[in-house]
């Protein structure tokens, strides 16, 4: 019996299983650390079914690593392979890759999200927040939009550059129409997803001089690339034009476009210059092939991994201009990898306002914030720093020459899949160090390290001031 005004006692809550703090740490607890344990999820399922002697044409299984890169590959939608794709694997294994890079360029939680609303509806808070990690969505109310946009820009472009392909195939190359819709549309999802993955062991050079085949192929990557915001920002501010007539776009669309635009003219121009008289690249097209391959290849080095000349031929110039390219990326929140071109027009602005005297940054009329510039600053010597570790490593277990080494360095990084020739010579080390780098930089060095991080700290103070010298 308990006394007047004596509280009865309470029993307290069941301490949770080590199975179920397990699965709260890894899937629960921090909506990136759930995109990062996800996207890991997805690769060893892949890994399993690419390793079934289904997989494979001749019905041998593939080795753990070869079945374990390829599926780092396809997930992290990167395009280096070490075996031939059509060559060495089976229609089945062809059916799995395909399915890989389509589930990697979507989002493993963007499409976990889109099935749950498909299935009850509505959207659980959590589901909310992790489905915002990885669309890098404004607010929480518009992940819906978002998730439906991003099935309906992705479905549409893929249908329609997929019946583009199909049909300057089946018209213009004499492939059966079965093939040429399989091989159309394998194609059209694999460019813009960013994938890089083909069904020539040449990739695209045979269409090198086509624009029927070519330019489809780098609008579809340019679209993928440039980030589902502003896709999704073009689509409903070109409705509200229609109605209002007007068109007030924001800073991230404008910087974006902006400096894509750039970027893909600056990459097109230098290309052609370097290569104009190189036989083994542009030397052998006329003038107007060779604008559409030096064009092919800027789009491609956003980080898409079509090739429609022999990389290994290029000049060293153009190898460390592709780097360049291929480190910047393309826009935020698509399937593009890289540092993100609005980390590198930001970045840029900080310099220029540096030089200046300036005390604040801006950028087309607006007034960026510190921790934007902190964290583009993050970004980008942690790309660096991510880049330059993996070179050396690499340098240490393969006897290639440092330039192609970077290159394949930055290749895997950006997630670009672009290479001189020596991704199938790299020994096991070799490959297990790229598949590092593959992963890392689809997922962004921020988001690992955030996935990783336990909890965020705050401090209560502030540290006395003092300036070092710099320079």
């Amino acid at each position: 019996m308990t006394g007047r005004g004596t509280a009865a006692p309470t029993r307290a809550a069941p301490r949770p299983s080590k199975a179920a703090r397990v699965w709260h740490a890894l899937f629960t607890a921090h909506p990136a650390r759930t995109v990062v344990t996800g996207f890991a999820a997805v690769i060893l399922i892949g890994t399993a079914l690419l390793a079934l002697p289904v997989a494979s044409a001749d019905g041998a299984s593939a080795g753990l690593v070869t079945a374990l890169f390829t599926a780092t590959s396809a997930v992290c939608v990167t395009g280096l392979v070490v075996v031939d794709t059509s060559g060495y694997w089976s229609g089945f294994g062809e059916g799995v890759i395909l399915g890989l890079f389509q589930v990697g360029g979507f989002g493993i939680m963007t499409m976990a999200s889109l099935l749950g609303l498909l299935i009850s509806g509505k959207l659980r808070l959590r589901m909310q927040l992790t489905a915002q990690a990885e669309t890098k969505s404004l607010g929480i109310g518009d992940v819906r939009k978002v998730l439906l946009g991003v099935a309906g820009c992705t479905v549409a472009v893929e249908l329609a550059v997929g019946a583009a392909l199909a049909l300057r195939l089946w018209s213009g190359y004499g492939e059966g129409p079965r093939n040429a819709v399989y091989l159309g549309f394998f194609h059209a999802v694999s460019a813009f997803n960013n994938a890089g993955f083909g069904l020539r062991a040449d990739s695209l050079t045979a269409y090198a001089r086509d624009p029927y085949v070519t330019l489809p192929v780098a609008v579809a990557v340019i679209l993928g690339g440039i980030g589902f915001p502003v896709l999704l920002e073009l689509l409903r501010h070109g409705s509200r034009r229609r109605h209002t007539g007007r068109r007030g776009w924001s800073l991230h669309l404008r910087l974006t476009v902006i400096t894509t635009a750039v970027l893909l003219a600056l990459g097109t121009a230098l290309t052609c210059a370097l290569e104009w008289a190189n036989d083994g690249t542009l030397g052998h097209f006329d003038w107007p092939g060779k604008l559409l391959a030096g064009f092919f290849h800027s789009a491609m080095s956003r980080t898409a991994g079509f090739n429609s000349v022999d990389i290994g031929a290029m000049t060293d110039a153009t190898l460390l201009l592709t780097c360049m390219l291929m480190f910047v990326g393309g826009g935020s929140a698509g399937t593009a990898g890289g540092i993100k071109v609005s980390t590198f027009a930001v970045l840029g602005a900080a310099m220029v306002a540096e030089v200046r005297g300036e005390p604040n940054s801006g950028v087309l009329g607006r007034k960026l914030a510190p921790h934007v510039l902190r964290q583009a600053l993050t970004v980008a010597l942690a790309g660096v720093g991510f880049v330059m570790s993996a070179t050396l490593a690499l340098l240490v277990v393969v006897d290639e020459p440092f330039e192609q080494v970077l290159f394949e360095s930055v290749s895997a990084f950006g997630t670009v899949g672009l290479s001189t020739g020596i991704t199938a010579d790299l020994p096991t080390t070799g490959r297990l160090i790229v598949i590092v780098l593959m992963f890392v930089g689809r997922l962004g060095p921020v988001t690992l390290v955030s996935a990783l991080a336990l909890r965020e700290r705050t401090r209560r103070y502030q540290l006395p001031e003092e300036r070092p010298v710099i320079g």
